[in-house]
């Protein structure tokens, strides 16, 4: 039964059951971390024969030991390619981390400007997009280079195109916007094909205006089927907007994390660009993990029955903690969508909670993911989301987690009801 329902001497009687239960568990002196969306052991383990592949290199045409091959093997090309519906030509590849990718880009564009364009640092005001909820990691970049961030409200289709629209129409100064088009971290929602549309075919006022599609988890299913892709480039070509779009990939939760291969892929002009950008700081990025990779995860079909494995592995704690936030919503305290992919759950508790719910959750040896993170500057001025990443920890550890974030939640949301 909804909180709601009950009268004030019953929310009293379940808050003191509740405060009995919380000074139980503060007695343990646990400590747990679902603060951040890492892979778990078994995870990591499904790629361990990355480690054990015979690379056989002495009679390859090139020298994969030395300098060279700026933009990647072929091979390599070829496999983020498939991943990403777009033409080896697209793709350039870069080391082990997307989000180096990002900063690169970005950094550029402050310094030197896109294709002979003004340098953004040389401009007045910088503004960038940012969908909310969305990737804390996103918005640190935008902090850090002094871009000012213009939360966007998403719904179950992704952002509010029309707001889109509407600010980058007559304002040169929006730059740019983020995306997690594919189990966007951390709702989980997948952009429709409308949305996508409205991108490819948006008319920014900015001749230097760029959508930057972040696909860290397009193969990240929570079931047995993948979500199908358009070619996204050859969409924005066809509204004459190839040059806008910049896709950023990475095997990092596909094989080792911080061990894998990165890419970005767009127009040939785009990635023209990126290759005399790329030169100033690499002759070449790590070819001998590329061709590592090559061989292990060999076309899209293996790459699918490889996710899978993980999804087998991850499914389990997901509906676990599905299982125990319904129990929550059944008593109206909080909301949240179920995700059919991705890393996260983001929860909605009720509004002005969130930040005293984390405090509480760390009291208890819970650590969370600090509240406002997934808003620009950390500032969700309702205080209402959690983002929860149940896949690093173990079963055990994460059941007794959530047990810790139920109680947390019964336990603000009651004083707040009856006002202690």
């Amino acid at each position: 039964m909804d909180y709601a329902n009950y009268d004030i001497k019953k929310l009293k009687e379940i808050y003191n059951e509740i405060k009995i239960e919380y000074n139980n568990i503060k007695s343990k002196n646990i400590l747990l971390d679902i603060s951040r969306g890492k892979p778990c052991k078994e995870q990591l383990d499904l790629s361990n024969n990355l480690l054990k592949l015979e690379m056989k290199i002495d009679n390859l045409p090139l020298d994969l030991r030395n300098y060279g091959v700026l933009d990647g093997l072929d091979c390599m090309k070829r496999i983020f390619a498939e991943i990403l519906d777009v033409e080896m030509e697209n793709i350039f590849i870069g080391g082990n981390s997307s989000l180096c990718l990002m900063v690169d880009i970005i950094s550029t564009f402050m310094l030197s400007g896109d294709m002979g364009l003004n340098p953004w640092s040389k401009q007045d005001k910088i503004k960038f997009l940012c969908p909310v909820p969305g990737y804390d990691r996103h918005f640190s970049i935008c902090e850090n280079l002094n871009i000012e961030m213009i939360p966007i409200p998403m719904d179950n289709n992704g952002p509010d195109m029309d707001i889109v629209e509407e600010l980058i129409k007559d304002d040169d100064s929006v730059k740019g916007i983020w995306n997690v088009p594919i189990y966007s971290n951390p709702t989980g929602i997948v952009y429709s094909k409308k949305v996508i549309e409205r991108f490819a075919r948006l008319i920014p006022k900015a001749k230097d205006f760029k959508v930057f599609w972040d696909q860290a988890y397009a193969l990240h299913t929570l079931t047995n089927e993948f979500i199908e892709k358009d070619n996204i480039l050859k969409l924005f070509k066809n509204y004459n907007n190839e040059n806008m779009i910049y896709i950023f990939s990475s095997t990092s939760k596909i094989t080792f994390a911080g061990s894998g291969i990165s890419c970005i892929a767009s127009s040939i002009k785009n990635i023209e660009f990126i290759k005399k950008i790329m030169s100033i700081k690499t002759i070449g990025n790590d070819k001998l993990n590329q061709f590592r990779h090559i061989k292990f995860l060999k076309n899209l079909d293996y790459i699918k029955s490889h996710m899978i494995d993980h999804k087998e592995i991850l499914k389990p704690k997901f509906d676990l903690v599905i299982k125990k936030l319904n129990n929550l919503k059944d008593i109206g305290i909080i909301d949240f969508r179920e995700p059919k992919g991705g890393y996260f759950i983001s929860v909605d508790t009720i509004k002005g909670n969130a930040e005293e719910i984390i405090n509480i959750c760390k009291q208890l040896g819970l650590i969370l993911t600090p509240a406002g993170s997934t808003y620009p500057y950390r500032k969700d001025l309702d205080d209402k989301n959690i983002r929860i990443a149940p896949t690093y920890l173990n079963i055990n550890e994460l059941d007794i987690a959530m047990d810790i974030f139920i109680l947390s939640v019964k336990y603000v949301s009651l004083k707040k009801l009856i006002n202690i």
